[in-house]
């Protein structure tokens, strides 16, 4: 059994300007596109299996089995998150943006990129809408990223995001802006 995800909800959806200038647009996820998000997932992770001795077989199907399990999680753990396709205007999938606008701090619970999107300005004017829309609810920003991830990290930080204090564990937990602060609930209109 694989889950989709929640029904879409009923209010507008945000379209950040930044996205729209670079060709792309939001659309809510649907079951429809587990599909091409099952091979997103597994171009994350091509330079980690490279070094693994199993056939492609063996690959996909343990890629496959990461996929539902980080699925399932995501949907138990993070239900009321807006769970996102990034498109281009023929709504051809470019990545996904999964954010759970909370307080104090907005986290971004995922944001991939196909390989062919990356490099192109998509990431940074999406991570810089979400800064907007957060910083306007008095909130912050949260993600986690993969220490080895310099790319991503770098992008992070170019962003002003900071790293915490705990350093041992696989992913970083980076902050940006006013976490402290006490975010407002969004109202009707301000529905990414």
């Amino acid at each position: 059994m694989r889950p989709g995800f929640p029904p879409e909800p009923t209010q507008s959806l945000w379209m950040p300007d930044a996205l729209a200038a670079r060709g792309a647009r939001l659309r809510w996820l649907t079951a429809q596109d587990l599909h091409w998000l099952r091979e997103l997932y597994a171009g994350t992770r091509e330079d980690e299996m490279a070094a693994v001795p199993w056939t492609p077989a063996q690959k996909r199907h343990f890629l496959d089995q990461q996929f539902d399990a980080q699925h399932r999680h995501y949907l138990q753990r993070y239900g009321n998150a807006d769970f996102l396709a990034v498109c281009d205007l023929g709504d051809r999938p470019l990545g996904r943006l999964y954010l759970q606008r909370t307080t104090p701090a907005h986290l971004i619970v995922d944001v991939s990129l196909f390989p062919h999107a990356r490099g192109q300005g998509l990431g940074t004017a999406l991570i810089a809408a979400i800064q907007r829309q957060a910083m306007a609810q008095g909130c912050g920003v949260m993600l986690h990223v993969l220490q080895q991830n310099r790319r991503a990290r770098r992008l992070y930080e170019r962003l002003g995001f900071v790293a915490g204090a705990d350093r041992s564990s696989p992913h970083l937990r980076l902050g940006w802006g006013p976490a402290r602060a006490r975010c407002k609930r969004p109202g009707k209109g301000d529905r990414f």
